[in-house]
């Protein structure tokens, strides 16, 4: 038997097992009891598509035709070790404790493997918004899909496919939504690898809760990419976005924004009147988001960089000269927050989540 053959009977064993993990106790301080009867609570997660893509897109885009295999099977191989069907468990069960009005994903893959042409018994379909909505509804929460935007995609070889999505779930016992959508960047980097085509976006929904307007949005700015440094990039799209929904009176704008506070595209944000919760409610305190092992073995958090946020406009309150109050926290990033894989204990996400409980 060749290592790829038996890479791909315990690949699929590994995927056989995926189970429902045991509820993992977060660690976070935010609850639907915590966050006061008139809180506004919103989430965005990374979920995490669960392998090192940069890594294939490197060994796709090089001259070298010889690592292109390897390195999708390296890639499939850390799918079966990061198993979503467990991690969703553990997102579900945030959500459920915390009790978001509105959540914001990124990463929301479905991905699609069939290497049977290959010779290789390896048959995988994973649609992470289904899984996740499922689990949720398990619990008797409603969150219902308020817009999704189609962003990167990836069919490399036949019978391997990736679509990533970014997408917002609003409470539906508690959210009514006016008008949703989603949309893509105007600028975005395209092409970079046969069958590869790197593109993000953003979702937004007006809503009324409690008889009051919002405006939530939910993005994920484009990455460094090999060894590239994108700041330039970042800023022009997160210019779209706060130009977009400058005439909304009160937003709430969340995600993966892939840059650092200071950075020009923090300036940016701030520049158009917004405020970084964390920076505001937590100062002093760090709070790195990013990033875990891509097989999501490590057992301390290395993170380095806060690139996950919540800024808001037009959400003031609490205080008599209308400064901003609160809660806000992450999700993943202590050990409690780990759960059962089926090799080693995992995270959630490669990501901390983070979640703001507002008070207008």
């Amino acid at each position: 038997m060749t290592p790829y053959r038996l890479f791909a009977l315990l690949f699929v064993v590994a995927v056989a097992g995926c189970h429902d993990a045991a509820p993992t106790g977060p660690a976070f301080n935010i609850s639907a009891n915590s966050a006061g009867p008139h809180a506004i609570t919103v989430m965005t997660q990374n979920l995490y598509v669960g392998a090192d893509v940069d890594a294939v897109i490197g060994a796709l885009a090089s001259p070298n035709p010889n690592d292109d295999v390897p390195a999708l099977l390296f890639a499939i191989q850390t799918l079966g070790e990061t198993d979503f069907p467990a991690r969703a468990d553990a997102v579900a069960d945030a959500i459920a404790r915390a009790r978001p009005h509105v959540v914001g994903l990124q990463e929301v893959s479905v991905i699609d493997i069939d290497l049977t042409g290959l010779g290789l018994p390896v048959v995988v379909h994973l649609d992470f918004l289904a899984i996740l909505q499922a689990k949720l509804a398990q619990r008797g929460l409603h969150y219902n899909l308020a817009a999704q935007v189609e962003n990167i995609t990836a069919t490399p070889l036949p019978g391997i496919s990736l679509v990533d999505h970014d997408a917002m779930l609003v409470d539906a016992d508690r959210v009514t939504i006016g008008s949703a959508a989603g949309q893509n960047f105007a600028v975005n980097i395209g092409t970079v690898a046969p069958g590869i085509v790197l593109k993000r976006g953003w979702v937004w929904a007006r809503v009324t809760i409690d008889g009051d307007p919002y405006t939530f949005v939910s993005l994920h700015a484009e990455a460094d990419l090999a060894g590239a440094h994108l700041d330039g990039l970042r800023a022009v799209q997160l210019g779209e976005v706060v130009g977009t929904v400058g005439g909304d009176a009160r937003v709430v704008l969340m995600g993966d924004f892939n840059d650092v506070p200071g950075s020009l595209m923090h300036q940016v944000v701030s520049g158009a009147g917004f405020t970084d919760v964390w920076a505001l409610l937590r100062p002093g305190v760090i709070g790195f988001t990013c990033c875990h092992l891509p097989n999501l073995s490590d057992q301390i958090a290395p993170f380095s960089q806060r690139i996950d946020y919540v800024f808001t406009r037009g959400i003031g309150g609490g205080d008599p000269d209308g400064r901003l109050s609160g809660q806000i926290d992450r999700f993943g990033n202590v050990p409690s927050d780990r759960l059962p894989g089926p090799d080693h204990p995992i995270w959630p996400s490669d990501h901390a989540g983070v979640m703001a409980a507002l008070r207008p």
